[in-house]
């Protein structure tokens, strides 16, 4: 077996049993990425960054003081600030821009051993579901639906992260989620995603989109590879008035796919007019798996989660368009000089010609909701019903240990195929987005395939700061679903 097949945690007790150096793991996953140039998952390569905490685990292996992520390289989405190296978001925005400062979450996998790859594609400034957003061109997914050649998209916003996971260029990448874009590119590929409760994760040094809403986490091949991450990625940071100041379990050493005395909750309002028939037949599977592992089954209500579609595109445009006034041209990224005007014009041809379409609409649509005219009509009411739908989360976990829905409506579409159709394109979150307006921890896991080959995803929801909970689930629907083997390598 090929290093670059094994999870995290084989290459980990690999390493540390001597069977392999954790040089050979970075060269193999070196190679790997040099190799995959037709994904378009790197923006940004770093090989030298991969060879030199090798050489710092192997060094530590012969003293003794190895740490818990050492020898293990890993992917980095290109929205986590690298000192040093380029931090685009995906933007021509900031084409070049080079972080003076490390992000929080890449400081702490750096101080828990781990290598960098490279920063992985993602939509521009997070905003999009397919990764077609991104000034680079959109990330590829290494999947193909049976009897076709047609590039398929690996979701979005963390693309890059979900097909290199996906396609072993790395054993495990980090991704933000907004609202679902750490789950939906997770159900694309066939791997695994969590997004942990706000907070548990710094934002100091990620690039914001909607600062009540933005959550880091990690993305690999199984839940216990997202376990390992997420240890290594959480702790309370005083540099991010939202992170919460309370201690990072040990999510690993407390995995178990014992769920005798759990309940889980379905709820009868995600059953969608339109929803694919095997989409439904996976999520009445994964209720059974869920079952036989000891949980048992209870209809929940969420009421006002069928408004959480249009409250989330009030809510992140809103705050995107103000988080995104600080490109202007004038502190730092691109600035576009308009020969004979003034500082106005010089602002109206940077952002024009350094954002591109989707974070355009975004700003225009949270300007809009922000004005004076229509903030109490729009935003203001947008913020009451999330309130709303936080409590209706509150009073089904008094029924219920965990929920469990699909992770996204269909499976992964060919490029292309949604790119002119905005709703079309928002509905994709439409499972994943009332748990990120609630701030709760939300998992995808791997339940099967579809008719055309191409992965489907289960999701599961947990109450405020119970990812334990979420991660066994998940890992018992891994240790019970069907495995997924990617199709015959076409890069």
């Amino acid at each position: 077996m090929s290093l670059t097949d094994k999870t995290i945690a084989e290459l980990r007790d690999g390493f540390r049993a001597g069977d392999f150096s954790a040089r050979e793991i970075a060269e193999e996953f070196n190679a790997a990425v040099d190799a995959a140039d037709a994904l378009n998952a790197y923006l940004v390569k770093t090989p030298e960054l991969a060879l030199e905490a090798a050489e710092a685990a192997d060094k530590a292996r012969g003293s003794d003081s190895l740490k818990p992520l050492s020898g293990i390289p890993l992917g980095m989405k290109d929205l986590f600030a690298t000192e040093g190296v380029l931090t685009s978001a995906g933007s021509k925005m900031l084409g070049n821009f080079l972080p003076p400062y490390e992000s929080t979450v890449s400081a702490n996998l750096k101080a828990a051993g781990a290598g960098m790859l490279g920063k992985l594609n993602m939509d521009e400034f997070a905003m999009g579901s397919s990764n077609e957003t991104c000034a680079h061109g959109p990330v590829i997914s290494p999947w193909r639906r049976e009897g076709s050649n047609a590039a398929i998209t690996p979701g979005g916003s963390s693309g890059g992260s979900a097909s290199a996971v996906s396609a072993r260029i790395a054993p495990g990448a980090t991704g933000t989620d907004t609202g679902g874009s750490i789950r939906q590119p997770a159900a694309f590929t066939g791997i695994c995603g969590i997004k942990p409760t706000y907070g548990r994760c710094s934002r100091w040094g990620i690039v914001s989109f909607a600062s009540s809403l933005d959550q880091a986490g990690p993305m690999a091949r199984t839940v216990r590879d997202c376990a390992i991450m997420l240890e290594a990625m959480c702790g309370f940071d005083p540099k991010d008035s939202t992170s919460l100041d309370v201690e990072v379990p040990q999510w690993e050493a407390g995995l178990s796919s014992d769920l005798k005395g759990k309940k889980v909750g379905i709820p009868r309002e995600y059953r969608i007019d339109g929803t694919p028939g095997e989409i439904n037949a996976l999520w009445d599977q994964g209720v059974e798996w869920l079952r036989d592992a000891g949980a048992e089954p209870v209809e929940i209500s969420l009421p006002h989660s069928k408004y959480a579609l249009p409250t989330y595109y009030i809510i992140a445009p809103a705050e995107a368009s103000s988080n995104l006034a600080r490109y202007d041209g004038v502190r730092y990224g691109l600035r576009e000089v308009v020969e004979g005007g003034g500082l106005h014009d010089m602002y109206k041809a940077t952002r024009a010609e350094g954002f591109g379409d989707e974070v355009k609409r975004r700003i225009m649509i949270g300007t809009y909701v922000l004005s004076a005219g229509f903030y109490d009509a729009y935003f203001t009411k947008a913020q009451k019903v999330r309130a709303l739908i936080k409590q209706d989360f509150r009073k089904a976990f008094e029924q219920c240990d965990m929920i469990l829905t699909p992770t996204a409506p269909s499976a992964a579409f060919a490029l292309g195929e949604k790119s002119d159709d905005p709703i079309a394109m928002y509905l994709n979150d439409v499972f994943a987005v009332p748990a990120s307006l609630a701030g709760l921890p939300a998992m995808s896991v791997p339940g099967g395939v579809n008719g055309d080959g191409l992965p489907l995803g289960l999701h599961l929801i947990g109450n405020e700061l119970d990812e334990q909970t979420v991660l066994n689930a998940g890992l018992a629907i891994e240790e019970r679903a069907p495995s997924i083997e990617l199709p015959k390598k076409w890069w």
